[in-house]
């Protein structure tokens, strides 16, 4: 099949990430957001949805040849309210390119009407003037005043002037939204022109006081008192800096396509202890995006991938530790975080003055508060930095990452955090970011719960599943989570995501929190035994949708 020529204002089909392919146009990046190096790519506007990357060509389909075999594949409502405000934008726009060029042509006919109008009219002038030019002869006095009354008249009737005169009013002229056809016009894409795109922020203004600003990947302080924010010194040339009172911060960026053509990666060895459903997209990113990584797992065959890849091998977390100035670990809960750092060749063996260690689990405050004691009884840094996200959103490099501890550490972290994740919260002193991390996993599997809650009681009393999944993307609780784990489970695919094991050990230990505060959490407390009885039902290695069989056996 022959190579399809695109350019600036196409429509395309595109993949990005998570999606099936995706309705979009090529548009202009804003001027300051550097093309990604390497193979030819374009920047894509999505229709229906806040997302815009860098596609690359090989994975952009023109829109007309491919948009029935599309419709066919994908029947989600999203789907088709993106195709919808394409078709939205098509109609709008034909429109106003009928309307153009009918106004062009009529104002071109007048035009041309006017001049010849123009013409006659100063013909007969000139006969007038003539015989007014014999009169004088008669008597200068009544010469004179003819004369001046003709010049008069030549003066106000010119044929220039009667032109304009008849020429028609300014039609044909587009409106102000018409200028810029970029973004699409229709109702369903204002966000994509008004809202936060994927936590992208737009170049900015001449008034804001930033001293140096990375277009791809902002760093800021993250506003929890709604005071305004006072920018600082810029950590390096790469990142925007700035502080509130609040003494959290985030670094935030469009999304990771766009994001990571640009990354520097640091110059300091990085270690990672552990490659399981989040651990193995991360260390995939982090080799993508240039850094050198030495790895370690448990069960030594997972590594063998990311040597292919250009990984080196650790035979110990010790060793790793040793050999790396930054060594990350993301693994499944207190016990093996503690193992990991306190066990037999484990990483506090390989902790010296200078070393950094970043634990990336969601565990709770406590342990890793034990755990940063015993690195900086060492001499050693120590940062936690559980994420936010599942297998998917690892692999695309759109995690959320949660920090706290040695900030100077989370600064050098940085190219790694821009690799692995679109966002990263700094949120002060140890132990912060596992209690914040719990919260939303607390909120994330409740949901769920209540999710698989509402689906078998929309199926036991006559109800269509899907049509109840319908409604709520239509409403407010919306979003890509919902939509997935609804499919998952009108499907029956419960291939992990999200280990169901372990959003339950995460609803396990908010709970402990919240007794630890003498704060209730009975709706967590009632998650938690919904999902303790899919555990015992074996639903444990599955996906955390699989909560929904709890219900139905």
């Amino acid at each position: 099949m022959a190579a399809v020529s695109l350019r600036l204002g196409d429509l395309v089909w595109g993949k990005l990430g998570r999606y099936p392919p995706w309705p979009g146009k090529i548009v202009n990046p804003p001027k300051d957001l550097k093309k990604p190096r390497g193979k030819k790519c374009f920047f894509v506007k999505f229709f229906g949805t806040e997302d815009h990357a860098w596609i690359k060509v090989e994975q952009l389909k023109p829109y007309h040849p491919h948009k029935e075999e599309m419709i066919k594949i994908n029947k989600g409502k999203r789907f088709q309210q993106a195709v919808d405000a394409v078709e939205e934008f098509l109609r709008k726009t034909k429109g106003k390119d009928q309307a153009s060029s009918h106004n062009s042509t009529e104002e071109k006919n007048r035009h041309n009407s006017s001049e010849e109008r123009g013409k006659q009219s100063a013909g007969e002038e000139k006969r007038k003037a003539s015989l007014s030019e014999g009169k004088v002869k008669k008597g200068t006095g009544e010469g004179k005043k003819r004369v001046s009354s003709v010049s008069s008249e030549r003066g106000s009737k010119s044929p220039l002037k009667r032109a304009q005169d008849q020429s028609p009013r300014k039609r044909g002229r587009p409106p102000k939204d018409e200028k810029d056809l970029t973004i699409p016009e229709s109702s369903t894409l204002k966000r994509v022109m008004t809202g936060t795109v994927a936590g992208f922020k737009w170049p900015p203004s001449v008034s804001e006081p930033v001293k140096d600003s990375d277009p791809h990947f902002h760093h800021f302080l993250l506003s929890q008192t709604e005071k305004p924010a006072v920018c600082y010194q810029a950590i390096t040339k790469k990142l925007k800096v700035c502080e509130e009172e609040t003494g959290s911060t985030s670094i935030q960026a469009a999304d990771s396509t766009a994001v990571n053509g640009s990354i520097t990666p640091t110059d300091k060895k990085i270690g990672f202890l552990g490659l399981g459903l989040m651990g193995s997209g991360i260390v995939s990113n982090l080799l993508k995006m240039g850094h050198t990584v030495t790895v370690w797992n448990r069960t030594a065959e997972k590594c063998d991938l990311f040597i292919q890849e250009g990984a080196r091998l650790g035979r110990t977390p010790a060793e790793v530790v040793s050999t790396c100035d930054i060594t990350f670990a993301c693994v499944s809960d207190p016990k093996a975080a503690k193992d990991l750092v306190l066990g037999p060749s484990g990483v506090l063996q390989g902790i010296r003055p200078g070393k950094c260690y970043v634990d990336m689990s969601t565990v709770d405050a406590d342990t890793v508060t034990e755990l940063a004691q015993v690195i900086v009884s060492r001499g050693g840094r120590f940062l936690e930095a559980p994420v936010s996200g599942n297998q998917q959103l690892s692999n695309d490099g759109m995690l959320v990452i949660l920090a706290a501890g040695d900030r100077g550490l989370y600064e050098d972290c940085s190219s790694c955090f821009q690799a692995m994740g679109k966002t990263s919260f700094f949120l002060g002193e140890v132990g912060n970011a596992a209690k914040m991390m719990l919260i939303v996993n607390m909120v994330q599997g409740s949901f769920m719960a209540t999710i698989a809650e509402g689906l078998t009681l929309a199926q036991v009393t006559g109800q269509s599943q899907q049509t109840l999944l319908d409604i709520l993307n239509q409403g407010q609780l919306a979003s890509i989570f919902l939509d997935q784990k609804c499919q998952n489970i009108l499907q029956g695919n419960f291939k992990p995501d999200f280990y169901l094991k372990y959003i339950q050990k995460d609803l396990r230990l908010a709970i402990a929190l919240g007794d630890s505060v003498n704060h209730p959490t009975p709706m967590a407390a009632a998650a938690n035994e919904v999902y303790k009885r899919a555990k015992a039902l074996d639903q444990s290695d599955n996906d955390m949708s699989a909560v929904y069989r709890a219900y139905i056996h």
